[in-house]
Order: structure tokens, then C-alpha cells, then sequence
């Protein structure tokens, strides 16, 4: 029996309030999954714990993301030293993007990234998240970019990640993939659906050639742009996490375990 089958229960262990966070970052893993923007076991998804320590919890290395429970996370220091027993242990280089981010970045509570061919795809353009959709349109103003330096594996790249993230909630990593930021679980998950919308519709749209691109005024970006000013607050996630979660209930309940 594998030691995802075999891990029990951590609900008595921990605070009332880190349960809370087990489950919603379960939970986002699962959405993540459901979306089928999961890489096998190799992107990551992260929260920060109560406390002064920015302890915070990440995926077991080895378990899919349609298998992760509240319990099998695993609670790492910034030092990405294991601080609470578990049978796993974690991915380097999840360590060195998640750990730069929940450390610099006071409202990082959630770091979501991952890999998909159209947020790949746009990353590896030049012009980055072009003004093609309404989604893009929305999150103009909330990106970041990081140039690829390799696997994140080395921790003097934690600067430069920070460096470039500033205030924005959402990053494109050149040649790499996309990332979003987020006070809970639910906003980085809405983060990352926009952005991943709008790399999809990019990839779309210029399949049919860049000299076919509809590409609004300057009036319209200004306009979407000061009406996007609150994308990111806390609270605006309530509007869809709730339904979310009760989609994941109707289909597998193990990630609240």
C-alpha cells in the first residue's frame, strides 16, 4: 500500500484555522486537476499557515493532484525544512518559487503555478499577454514577468522573482508557465482561471495569422483597465468558491480527509 493510502488524519493536530487551509488548498489542487491544468506531480500550489513562522503547506512529491487530501500536505518552514511528520517530502524547486513569494509577499497567503500548453505557449511569446480578450483585457494591469533561468533550483533566483513580481498578483514566467498570488485559496484560483482563459483565447486567436487581430482602442483598455482595480480583493472570491467547492463535493468529497 502506498503511503498516500496509508497517512492518516491530521485534523487533531492542528489548529482549527490551518484545518481550514488544508482543506482549501486541497481543494484548490483538486479544481487544478479537474481543469486538467495539472503536470503529472511536477507544479505546485501553496499556503501560508497562521503564525509568525510563514510556515506553509505544499504538495507531497508523488501524489497527484486528483489525489491530494488536507492531511497528505506537507508543512515546510522557509528554509524548506519539513516541520511536522509526514511520509513525503517536497520538490526543490517548488520550494525555492513558493518560499521566495510567501516570504517577500505579506499578502501571498496562496501560490499557484502551473504548466499548461496555452500558458506555456504564451510565455514563450514576445509580447507576453497580448489585449486580445476581455479576460486579458481584466488582468493587464495585475502582471508581472520573469525571465526562465532554469529549473528554479537555485535560491539566489528568490531575489529576482520578488524583484519582478512587485505588487501584481499574477505572473508569467518566460518560457515556463503562469502563476498567481492570492489572500485565500479562492482568489489565486480565480487568478489563475482568468489568466489561463486568456492564454487560451490568445492561442486561438492567432492561429488565424497576427494580421487578423482585432485589437481594441486605447479607450478600451483604459476603460477595462480602472474597472479591474478590485479584481484581486479579498472577498470578491466568495462570489464562485463556494460553488466550486460544492462541484468538487458532488464528485469526490477525500480532499476535506
Amino acid at each position: 500500500m502506498s503511503a498516500a493510502l496509508e497517512i492518516t488524519s491530521v485534523k487533531d493536530r492542528v489548529s482549527p484555522e490551518e484545518w481550514q487551509i488544508r482543506v482549501d488548498l486541497a481543494a484548490t489542487y483538486r479544481l487544478v486537476a479537474m481543469h486538467g491544468w495539472d503536470d503529472l506531480i511536477f507544479t505546485h500550489i501553496s499556503a501560508r499557515v497562521p503564525g509568525p513562522e510563514h510556515h506553509f503547506l505544499i504538495n507531497p512529491y508523488g501524489m497527484t493532484f486528483d489525489e491530494i487530501t488536507a492531511s497528505s500536505l506537507v508543512k515546510i518552514d522557509l528554509q524548506g525544512e519539513i516541520v511536522m511528520d509526514s511520509p513525503f517530502f517536497v520538490n526543490p524547486a517548488g520550494f525555492t518559487i513558493h518560499s521566495a513569494l510567501h516570504e517577500a509577499c505579506e499578502e501571498a497567503h496562496c501560490v499557484l503555478h502551473i504548466h499548461t500548453d496555452d500558458g506555456v505557449a504564451v510565455s514563450a511569446q514576445k509580447e507576453g499577454l497580448m489585449p486580445l480578450s476581455q479576460q486579458a483585457l481584466l488582468l493587464q494591469s495585475h502582471i508581472a514577468y520573469h525571465d526562465y533561468e532554469g529549473v528554479a533550483l537555485n535560491l539566489e533566483e528568490r531575489e529576482r522573482l520578488v524583484k519582478d513580481m512587485g505588487d501584481k498578483k499574477l505572473m508569467i514566467l518566460r518560457n515556463h508557465g503562469t502563476l498567481a498570488t492570492g489572500a485565500t485559496c479562492g482568489l489565486a484560483f480565480l487568478g489563475i482561471y482568468f489568466l489561463e482563459r486568456a492564454c487560451s483565447a490568445q492561442v486561438r486567436a492567432l492561429s488565424a495569422g497576427k494580421d487578423n487581430l482585432n485589437i481594441p482602442s486605447q479607450a478600451a483598455i483604459d476603460t477595462t483597465r480602472e474597472q479591474s482595480a478590485s479584481l484581486f480583493q479579498p472577498g470578491i472570491d466568495q462570489l464562485a468558491w463556494p460553488g466550486l467547492l460544492r462541484r468538487l463535493d458532488r464528485v469526490d468529497t477525500s480532499y476535506r480527509t
